[in-house]
């Protein structure tokens, strides 16, 4: 019959009787303990036995990895080493590779099988690289050593970018300008292997910001070629900031596709000139939206003597004296600019009253020529000469005195052709 197994405590010097586990049993007290000595002994002893046991067994399953698995909870970490701690991988484990994942085994420093997103049993059939290095059998069915990456394949697109330095660029405009640039991209792993071998190394979690570093030098390095090569000046650059961005990406992916990366997408946010240069811009606006400058000048100096007026006292008069003086100045200014072919020839003198004494003597004719568009005069007859050497007066220069109807050249008019140093026209027959 089975045994109820009641304990009771045990007190006692040396040897003694006493009732242990529901029966009479011999006891011996050794210090703090008492042993039984019956059935219960065996029973207790195979219990311990089966308790190192199955901790045996739980300290062998601990050896061994049944599954390797991924759950990214960041979003700046591009590649992660499965934390084996120096277990075993068991043969026949499951392998689970989610999507925008990729999985690749390292043995001993070489990179060997890649496997793409699903749920995998770990053999010798589909670990074919592995297999060759450890020197695998056809079947080989024992727990193995590997490290084991997930690489991180989708598009990371919190990546900024801008230059600490102006770029320097040839404007057909402006020359030589100086801009400033920043934005933002998206980049990717396209071949994991490749980011292992040259950037990721035995880096056990690396990060977009181990790497950012790089991308943002590569990006500045090619920004100003691209510029150039777009022939786009600086006052249009900003309707074509997409298609610089296009262009920027593929070249980007070129230059980076050595160590496995591409750059899916490319925005230019914003190029900026120096602030003496916009400055210099906005002043070009604001005469651009003004017009005719002289009319804007006149409207000014009206609206500063309208305010003045309304002013009187603190130096309002003042002001106003000094407005009224520049409007007289350029008014005078502008009388004087008009051109002579606009002025009518003078009218003939009025008749002179008949003196009381002899007559004044007659003053020499004053003569006056068109040179460039200008006037310039009067010239008596005996100016003229030296107007001829100072090359002043040609024959073909417009000449015109008091007395004529128009403008004629100098070459139609006989009195003045010995002042060319010609002989007078023969008189007509």
């Amino acid at each position: 019959m089975p045994i109820a197994l009641r304990l009771a405590a045990i007190r006692g010097v040396g040897n003694s009787t006493s009732w242990c586990c529901g029966g009479l049993w011999d006891t011996h007290w050794t210090g703090t303990s008492t042993v039984c000595r019956g059935v219960i002994g065996p029973v207790v002893r195979a219990f311990g036995r089966l308790g190192g046991y199955m901790g045996l067994m739980d300290k062998i399953r601990g050896q061994f990895i049944d599954i390797a698995e991924w759950l990214d909870d960041s979003r700046d970490t591009i590649v992660w080493r499965f934390p084996r701690q120096g277990n075993e991988i068991k043969m026949g484990a499951r392998l689970v590779v989610r999507e925008s994942q990729v999985a690749v085994f390292v043995n001993e420093g070489t990179v060997c099988d890649a496997f793409p997103p699903g749920t995998f049993t770990l053999e010798t059939q589909n670990m074919p690289i592995l297999s060759d290095l450890k020197g695998w059998k056809y079947g080989f069915n024992s727990p193995f050593k590997a490290e084991v990456y997930f690489v991180n394949t989708r598009q990371f697109t919190d990546m900024k970018w801008g230059t600490q330095n102006p770029v320097i660029v040839r404007d057909p405009e402006f020359g030589m300008v100086r801009l400033r640039a920043f934005g933002a991209y998206a980049a990717r792993v396209v071949e994991p292997v490749k980011l292992l071998r040259e950037l990721v190394g035995t880096d056990p979690q690396f990060r977009t910001e181990e790497v950012q570093e790089y991308l943002r030098q590569m990006i500045v390095g090619r920004l100003g070629s691209a510029l150039a090569t777009a022939r786009v000046p600086v006052l249009d650059l900003a309707a074509h900031q997409d298609a610089i961005g296009t262009s920027l990406a593929t070249v980007l992916s070129e230059d980076l596709a050595a160590v496995g990366i591409a750059i899916p997408k490319f925005i230019i946010e914003n190029i900026s000139l120096p602030p003496e240069v916009e400055q210099a811009l906005d002043r070009r606006t604001q005469l651009g939206i003004v017009g005719n400058l002289e009319q804007y000048t006149q409207f000014q100096v009206a609206n500063a003597i309208q305010d003045a007026a309304r002013n009187p006292g603190g130096g309002g008069e003042g002001i106003g004296i000094g407005m009224g003086m520049a409007v007289g100045q350029r008014m005078a200014s502008a009388l004087a600019q008009t051109p002579a072919a606009q002025q009518p020839p003078a009218g003939p003198p009025p008749a002179a009253q008949p003196p009381a004494g002899p007559p004044p003597l007659p003053t020499p004719d004053q003569w006056y020529l068109g040179v460039t568009g200008q006037q310039q005069g009067p010239f008596t007859l005996g100016d003229l000469a030296a107007q001829v050497h100072g090359g002043a007066l040609t024959p073909t220069t417009l000449v015109w005195k008091s007395g004529m109807a128009q403008w004629t050249p100098a070459q139609q008019i006989p009195e003045l052709i010995p002042v060319f140093g010609g002989p007078p026209p023969l008189p007509q027959s």
